[in-house]
């Protein structure tokens, strides 16, 4: 297994961290036409507990 053979400096370290970026959630505008709510994709809405037409959850 590859071991590093010196320490990787600071500057180094936070340039190469720099690109861990936490990206905003994808969000999708429920197709009830009552509800209409911002939800993840792919996701039962959980405002009115319908998914693909169909109501999955007891809200």
């Amino acid at each position: 297994m590859a071991v590093p053979k010196r320490r990787m400096s600071r500057s180094n370290t936070r340039s190469r961290r720099s690109q861990w970026k936490a990206s905003a959630p994808t969000l999708a505008p429920c197709p009830n036409r009552a509800c209409g709510e911002l939800k993840p994709p792919h996701q039962a809405c959980p405002t009115c507990g319908q998914y693909d037409g169909r109501q999955t959850i007891a809200v």
